[in-house]
């Protein structure tokens, strides 16, 4: 079977066999789950006030206790000290990390962001010097792209790296921003320009002389993990340090931030899922007007919507996790220097990890505002746990680019690989065209979940349409419209949250039958209705800013003939679903 084009889910249909689900799960996955959890709640939950207040000894100590289980090395090929696991177990483990709050950041600086440039763009050399330190934990990992005057504009960093004229180390020279780990990490993976000019990345070790760590930053949230400043002055960097190739630095730090959007996805379910917890518990345990305020409709219509987008995010991460899995099935990280061919099975789901991660941040920060709302004022009291999720939550819309970037590049990568030839883009949107003349509306809907099959089709349809005249009107200078490709961004979001919810749902009614599968079937349709509401109201206003007279009509009349849909009983089911979350006292599928 041929792997998966990524992208390619806004041109074709998608079996709903082909693809992972929590479902899926072997009992190898859930003894992993079960492991992570009874670590956090074992080791982590009882020391949380002291992790809270930034221990650095007590935090090494407890990343060597993850390193002893094996929760460091999951993707550490077992050459290197590691495990091996596949990306559906990291997922797992990133998932039920989140509850150990900002040490669940620690953990994933290190396990991801710091240790996988060397697993996937490391030579043996470099593996075998460094990853089994990695793996338990005796070294400590950070990431250093970031600096004082470029985020977002990586590529305009001002570290430089001099190369000796013997060829046998570099001087690195500048300043790292906002580093994670870095008050007490050993090894930082450092982006430079070599000579100015050639984008490289080169591992430094803290012991290297020149090496030094600005004070920790005054956080909003996230308040234990460090976060500090990288000073390097007049650092010499073995050259067996460079890491990958000189040049190749951007290919690493993009694939990198990549997996890193993905894994910040995955935190965000189970942040979802604490935040739907606290909320249910203190819904049904707090008394106004003489009864439970989880017996309110408002209150539960707000269970519900937690419940069904922390359901569509999980959806689409476990989706994803199986494309990665699918992707570097053929990449053997085990073995000398892969960065080629890592590079290439990275970068194929480029697109699917900022969808991931923008709806997932969003989504997090829609589910812990809610949590908070429903706590009242005890929301805004440290004493509540839902404070603290609400102050930490908010970086995940900036970490590992701004949301506003990836909506830049979703679409922007998406027309690309067509241009490219790697998508049919183009001769899909062409055929598009004679369709949308013939098209006939009015079709009725009985089966379970036809109509949404029918809704995800249109929501295609209008991506299409909508894109294809984007392109033609600005053509090269469609870069420039970052409102109207933060509309198509939303739009390819909105498709693939959609068509993952509906995959598992499907998917879940054909194994387990349609009554145990009732639940997924309700969450996914009132999802799909209601964000096909928004892709038509995005599409429209997009148009507006693309035509204008008779051709604006003309779309639009278009457009309405894509957008007919028939009107979901959405607040009856609502109240069926926040039923079964506040029965179930936290997240239920």
């Amino acid at each position: 079977m041929s792997k998966t084009i990524g992208g390619s889910f806004i041109l074709e249909d998608t079996d709903y066999r082909s693809i992972v689900t929590p479902e899926d799960c072997t009992e190898e996955h859930r003894m992993i789950a079960r492991m992570t959890e009874d670590f956090v709640e074992g080791e982590i939950a009882p020391l949380d006030e002291e992790l809270e207040a930034l221990d650095y000894e007590l935090t090494v100590g407890l990343l060597r206790k993850a390193g002893e289980l094996g929760l460091l090395g999951a993707e550490v090929p077992e050459a290197y000290g590691g495990l091996g696991l596949d990306k559906l177990s990291s997922t797992i483990i990133n998932e039920k990390l989140s509850g150990a709050s900002s040490f669940a950041l620690t953990i994933g600086a290190h396990v991801g962001i710091g240790t996988l440039p060397i697993v996937y763009f490391g030579s043996d050399e470099q593996k075998r010097k460094y990853l089994p330190a990695l793996a338990s934990g005796e070294k400590i990992a950070a990431y250093c792209l970031t600096e004082p005057s470029s985020g977002s504009d990586a590529l305009a960093a001002r570290t430089m790296a001099q190369r000796s004229e013997d060829g046998t180390f570099y001087t690195l020279n500048g300043t790292k921003q906002f580093i994670t780990n870095a008050g007490f990490a050993d090894l930082f993976i450092v982006y430079a320009k070599v000579n100015g000019t050639a984008f490289s990345t080169f591992i430094v070790e803290r012991t290297m002389e020149g090496v030094s760590i600005g004070p920790e930053e005054k956080k909003m949230g996230i308040k234990g993990s460090s976060t500090c400043p990288l000073i390097l002055e007049d650092v010499k960097v073995p050259a067996e340090n460079l890491l990958w190739e000189e040049g190749k630095g951007h290919l690493i730090a993009f694939n990198i931030l990549n997996i890193g959007r993905f894994k910040l996805a995955a935190g965000c379910v189970g942040g979802c899922k604490d935040a739907l917890g606290y909320a249910v518990r203190y819904a049904r345990e707090r008394k106004q007007f003489g009864r439970a305020v989880a017996s309110f409709p408002l209150i539960g219509s707000k269970l519900a919507e937690m419940n069904i987008r922390t359901y569509v995010l999980e959806s689409m991460v476990y989706r994803t996790a199986g494309l990665f899995d699918e992707g570097l099935a053929g990449v053997d990280s085990g073995s000398g220097s892969v960065g080629p061919a890592s590079a290439k099975a990275i970068a194929e789901y480029a697109l699917e990890c900022s969808v991931n991660k923008v709806f997932g941040s969003e989504a997090l920060d829609f589910v812990v505002d809610e949590g908070m709302q429903i706590h009242g004022g005890y929301g805004y009291i440290r004493e509540y746990r839902i404070e603290r999720m609400y102050r930490d939550s908010r970086i995940n819309r900036i970490f590992e680019g701004t949301n506003e970037i990836n909506r830049l590049l979703i679409p922007g990568t998406l027309i690309k690989r067509a241009m490219k030839g790697e998508l049919p883009l183009i001769p899909k949107a062409m055929a598009l065209q004679a369709e949308l003349l013939s098209l006939v509306p009015g079709q009725s809907f009985e089966g379970v979940l036809e109509e949404e099959t029918h809704l995800l089709a249109m929501s295609k349809k209008i991506f299409l349409m909508v894109g294809a005249q984007a392109v033609q009107k600005f053509q090269a200078k469609l870069e420039e419209e970052q409102e109207i490709l933060s509309r198509l961004a939303d739009m390819l979001i909105s498709v693939y949250a959609m068509e993952s919810a509906l995959l598992r749902a499907k998917k879940r009614n054909t194994v387990s039958g349609e009554e145990k599968g009732r639940l997924a079937s309700e969450m996914t349709s009132v999802f799909v209705h209601q964000t096909f509401v928004d892709i038509e109201r995005w599409a429209r206003e997009t148009l507006a800013a693309i035509e204008s007279g008779d051709m604006l009509r003309t779309q639009l009349s278009v457009l309405k003939k894509l957008a007919r849909r028939q009107e979901l009983p959405a607040i009856a089911l609502r109240r069926t679903i926040a039923g079964r979350v506040i029965d179930a006292g936290g997240y239920v599928v």
